[in-house]
């Protein structure tokens, strides 16, 4: 009997490690800061512009959010002619809704389109949260007419109702990014946000979802910046839809 317990237990040891060990190496993919300290990890990634040719008091930021994945990406470039690196990957603490645009107050949606940051907010009830200009012009053509929602943030904690929340050490990373990038004279931090990596491997998501027309608009402009590591000159017409 105790042979039998003993091996059960080495199971589940040995299962528990395994897992550890994956989630370990995940977490190193997916943020190649090592400090857990924010403020360190902010002076990493000051080191890390460096090496990618970068100054600290030159810098421009770019954010890319993709809801499937629950990841959002900080890219840096010397300006917004020159072709960006990816600097960090954050984990999505939490998402709400489900994939497709936000159309409505109350839907629990996170939108889905390109917004940029246009607040800063560091007395926020989710420690640090920076808005979004949600709605945008496509927003308010394409949703609800008398409540299309608002109050869209980047934010710290794990909980949502239609914004992305990233935990509070990261948030305080970003939102000493953001600041630096303002402080560089950039005004406005441009955040696209997609379904999911609009991969070949979606393609059939795509194809057979009621978005399908709605997403074919945001592909070319994640397969433009994509190809190009530039931003698309995203255009939105009389009818809320998007093009370049």
């Amino acid at each position: 009997m105790w042979k039998g317990k003993t091996a059960r237990w080495a199971i589940l040891i040995i299962g528990v490690a395994f897992g550890l060990w994956h989630y370990l190496r995940w977490s190193a993919k997916r943020s190649p800061a090592i400090a857990e300290n924010p403020a360190e990890n902010v002076q990493a990634f000051y080191k890390r512009m460096a090496e990618m040719g970068l100054a600290r008091e030159h810098f421009t930021l770019f954010l890319r959010a993709f809801k499937l994945e629950q990841e959002l990406e900080v890219w840096v470039s010397a300006g917004e002619e020159k072709a960006f690196q990816l600097l960090v990957t954050y984990p999505i603490c939490k998402n709400s809704g489900h994939l497709g645009p936000k159309r409505k107050e109350g839907d629990l949606q996170v939108p889905e389109g390109c917004y940029l940051i246009d607040r800063m907010n560091p007395n926020s009830s989710y420690h640090l949260s920076m808005g979004l200009n949600y709605p945008n012009a496509s927003d308010l053509i394409r949703g609800d007419q008398q409540e299309p929602g608002s109050d869209i943030f980047i934010h710290g904690g794990c909980v949502t109702v239609g914004c992305l929340p990233i935990t509070n050490p990261k948030i305080e990373e970003l939102y000493q990014l953001v600041t630096q990038a303002q402080s560089n004279g950039q005004e406005q931090v441009p955040v696209h946000i997609f379904p999911a990596r609009m991969r070949q491997d979606f393609t059939p998501v795509i194809r057979d979802s009621p978005h399908s027309l709605f997403w074919a608009e945001l592909l070319p402009i994640y397969e433009y910046f994509e190809q190009n590591r530039q931003l698309p000159k995203v255009k939105i017409d009389a009818t809320g839809a998007y093009s370049l």
